[in-house]
């Protein structure tokens, strides 16, 4: 589980390919400090699992289900990612809860400047997608918790304020770049209470309670 705030920005050192696994080496320091084989990190948004590590990288796998979800057999080296710890039970809770589960690579159609921040406009290939978003819910974006600003027909837009475009990769994002996009966990889940014939939860009652 993660928060969707990026703690580091790491670099990639290395990328093989051994028996369809990728294999990628993480250059990195913030998050080395306790790091252990078999700890969760969130890649660009993707949970992937340490598989070793030393002073100043880290490397992990990714097989061939999570690369057919994610674009990070596409990565290069030198390439610039976001990183985060899985969360901590004793840290403050800043974005909002992430699996690092990546529903699909989107797509940056539009990016446009304004006073204090960069709108970025975001199309899922998937339009069901969209149908989990509400406005002025939550998106991770490359593993960022951010908030939907301007939820359309088949797309939506973001708001990098200054701080996320110093702290994360996606200032550094082009019209036409991929981007990984996970929908809110918990809206999946009331999505599929919904679905069930037998649940007895109904819109009404919804926002009854206040939803």
């Amino acid at each position: 589980m993660f928060t969707g705030i990026v703690e580091e920005v790491g670099t990639i050192n290395k990328i093989s390919t051994q028996q369809s696994v990728v294999n990628l080496t993480i250059g990195c320091k913030t998050i080395l400090a306790d790091m252990h084989i078999g700890d969760s990190i969130s890649v660009n948004g993707a949970c992937l699992t340490v598989v070793g590590f030393d002073d100043h990288s880290f490397s992990v796998q990714v097989i061939k289900g999570t690369e057919n979800k994610t674009y990070l057999n596409q990565l290069n080296q030198a390439q610039e990612v976001n990183l985060e710890r899985a969360m901590s039970g004793q840290g403050r809770f800043g974005g909002h809860f992430v699996l690092g589960h990546v529903d699909e690579v989107a797509k940056i159609t539009r990016i446009q400047a304004s006073d204090n921040s960069k709108i970025v406009t975001i199309k899922p290939n998937n339009s069901n997608l969209i149908k989990q978003m509400v406005q002025q819910g939550s998106i991770t974006v490359d593993g960022v918790s951010l908030t939907i600003f301007k939820l359309k027909d088949t797309e939506f837009d973001i708001h990098l304020i200054p701080e996320t475009r110093k702290s994360t990769i996606l200032n550094d994002k082009r019209v036409g770049d991929p981007v990984h996009i996970e929908t809110d966990m918990l809206f999946k889940y009331v999505e599929r209470i919904m679905e069930s014939t037998d649940s007895g939860l109904t819109s009404d009652k919804l926002k009854a309670f206040g939803f």
